[in-house]
């Protein structure tokens, strides 16, 4: 299936499109949530993060800052946020992976709020332990 982003990609559908490069392309987000909400794309049609390459991932970021910097010089936000979610439990609503570089303005109504649960510094050992991550280049 064809996925939102890869129509606006090739040229299917309009977009503002601000940056391109091999790995990812980025747009102005159709529902802004501020002025200067980007969305940045994979090109290829990865549906989360688990599912890219090293370089795409590195691209998204690289693309995120950027973009990040030249939000700042053209709207002058008090802050941005830098958000990438994966499958629909982790809020992700289209199923190509992306991210929002968001401009953000105290009182703009945005919120990202999660139950601390403070486990305690056994308990994050314990939590740790139990990850594997590779090390760079070997995934």
């Amino acid at each position: 299936m064809t996925t939102l982003f890869e129509r606006l990609l090739n040229g299917e559908l309009p977009c503002a499109k601000v940056y391109e490069d091999e790995h990812v392309f980025a747009f102005m987000d159709a529902g802004q949530v501020n002025d200067g909400h980007v969305i940045i794309a994979t090109k290829a049609p990865r549906a989360t993060l688990l599912d890219c390459t090293d370089d795409e991932a590195a691209a998204l970021m690289r693309a995120a800052r950027r973009i990040a910097l030249a939000v700042q010089a053209a709207f002058e936000p008090e802050g941005i946020t830098v958000l990438q979610a994966n499958r629909p439990a982790g809020w992700q609503t289209v199923p190509h992976l992306h991210l929002h570089v968001l401009p953000r303005h105290a009182g703009d109504g945005v919120e990202l709020t999660w139950p601390r649960k403070e486990p305690g510094i056994v308990r994050l050992r314990e939590l740790a332990a139990r990850l594997s991550v590779p090390a760079a280049g070997s995934a």
